[in-house]
Parts: C-alpha cells; structure tokens; sequence
C-alpha cells in the first residue's frame, strides 16, 4: 500500500466546528492564519477547560503547522485531546481539519500543541484534578488522542 492511500485519521475529540467567511481572508484570498489560530485557541481552552474543571490561560504555543491553507466556504473542524498534566498546566494536541467547500474533501491543514495553566478564583494557578476525580465525560478527551 503506497504512503498516498493511506487515509489520515484524526487525534482526538471534535470540539468546535465553524464555516469559513469571506471577512476572514487574508490580501491573498485565502482564510487568515490568526483567524485559524484564534478558532484552534478556542477549541484547546474547551478541551483543557473540562480537563482542569477550571478557569485555564493559553501560555504558549508550540509545534504549530500550517499544512495547508484554507478556503472560503471551508468547513473548519478544530480537533481536540489532552496529551500531557503537569501539577497545574496541561499540554493539548490540537488538529484542524476542513470539509472542502463544505461537501468535499477532508484534509488536515493545521496541528500544533497549545500548553495551558489552570487558574483558582483568585487568578493564581491551581492544581488540575487527579484523572480519577474527573466527571465521565471529561475522559473522552483525556483518552481520545490515539497516540
């Protein structure tokens, strides 16, 4: 079997899911890379959100790809898991994936690792919960990264 068939899978959990706008491009007319950036920050505080059951802060990006671009009209899906627990950060795999013109083909177009810090009412970090303490749900995305 060639590198070519073989079909990609997703990591993780779909966690958000938007159509991309005309409003959203860039001088050469395809979608802004901040914008994507800003729809995969969105998606990763979710997921790292429910890991932490708490208030979370982006604090860095790293391994971001920009694999290809994407289109108006684009379906975009931000896929989301938990890959790493610190004592109160958490590093989160994040996929974005687009339905071609809506319909059409599936295709990864942009990964990165987003690293956040769960953050206490009085806006100083604060221990993420034992995996054991953690509602049923949560696990789906605690588990769902396949790697």
């Amino acid at each position: 079997m060639s590198e070519s068939s073989v079909k990609e899978e997703t990591k993780g959990r779909l966690t958000t899911r938007t159509v991309a706008m005309p409003g959203d491009t860039n001088p050469a007319g395809d979608i802004f890379g901040g914008w994507v950036l800003s729809q995969m920050d969105i998606a990763a505080g979710i997921c790292a959100g429910q890991r932490a059951q708490s208030r979370v802060v982006t604090v860095e990006i790293d391994r971001m790809s920009f694999i290809r671009p994407v289109k108006v009209g684009d379906i975009l899906g931000v896929y989301t898991c938990v890959i790493k627990v610190g004592r109160s950060s958490m590093e989160i795999l994040v996929e974005a994936w687009v339905r071609r013109n809506r319909i059409g083909t599936r295709e990864k177009v942009t990964e990165g690792v987003f690293k956040f810090v769960a953050i206490g009412e009085d806006g100083k970090s604060t221990p993420v919960p034992a995996e054991a303490d953690l509602p049923d749900y949560v696990h789906e995305w605690v588990d769902g990264c396949g790697i």
